[in-house]
């Protein structure tokens, strides 16, 4: 599957047509608590990661939040 992650173009080596965000963090190793997902420029909320499906072609944003002073 290829899809743009964080604007550079990723290929995802599965055999579905469809994966979901959480099925993609474990893929990519993404561990950070706060992260904001974006599919398409849609905001996922984190209770829909393991509801909401990437398929070929979607851009797709993950975004750590780092706070600190």
């Amino acid at each position: 599957m290829n899809i743009t992650l964080n604007n550079l173009p990723e290929t995802i080596d599965t055999q579905k047509a469809a994966i979901t965000i959480s099925e993609l963090l474990a893929i990519k190793r993404f561990t950070f608590k706060m992260l904001v997902v974006k599919v398409n420029g849609r905001v996922v909320r984190k209770d829909e990661y393991s509801m909401t499906t990437i398929r070929e072609g979607d851009d797709v944003q993950v975004i750590h939040l780092i706070s600190g002073g």
